[in-house]
């Protein structure tokens, strides 16, 4: 099992955690209301790349969405960063398929919020404003010529 620590807002270590051992490169985590987290698993050519809910002891996968790579509905390559709204909803951003998913509570599939049509590259961060019912998705332009991102911008979508 791989180990990871969880820290307070002011830098100090609360705890370790073990994780299950093929959770082997989470992405962004985030705790919920019950203790339980939250994580993003799946560097690009990792053979899992998925959402998953874990105790909050860290041990075992309660729910997960996802599995091998690939770019169906129920599928993700490289799900880096999330969100997740007062009803504990979660939005997962889905870089090299370049759209931003919305899962229920127990990460069932529920639709796609942001599609590659409404982005210029990739998607990599957001920021859901849940007052204001606005999600917030910077959009990275990629050139494979420069070897690196060239252009970036925010995005934003009512929800």
């Amino acid at each position: 099992m791989s180990g990871r620590s969880e820290f307070s807002s002011h830098g100090d270590l609360l705890r370790e955690l073990t994780l299950p051992d093929d959770v082997i490169n989470p992405w962004h985590t985030i705790q919920s209301r019950s203790g339980q987290f939250i994580v993003c698993d799946g560097e690009v050519d990792d053979p899992i790349h998925r959402v998953c809910v874990i105790s909050a002891d860290g041990r075992y996968i309660v729910h997960s969405h996802g599995g091998r790579r690939g770019d169906a509905i129920s599928q993700y390559w490289v799900p880096d960063h999330l969100a997740v709204d007062d009803s504990e909803f979660v939005y997962v951003v889905d870089v090299n398929n370049q759209r931003v998913t919305l899962l229920s509570p127990t990460l069932s599939y529920i639709r796609q919020i942001v599609s590659c049509d409404k982005l210029r590259g990739s998607p990599h961060v957001l920021y859901l404003d849940v007052q204001r019912r606005r999600l917030y998705v910077t959009d990275n332009e990629w050139s494979w010529k420069a070897g690196k991102y060239t252009a970036g911008r925010a995005v934003v979508f009512s929800v």
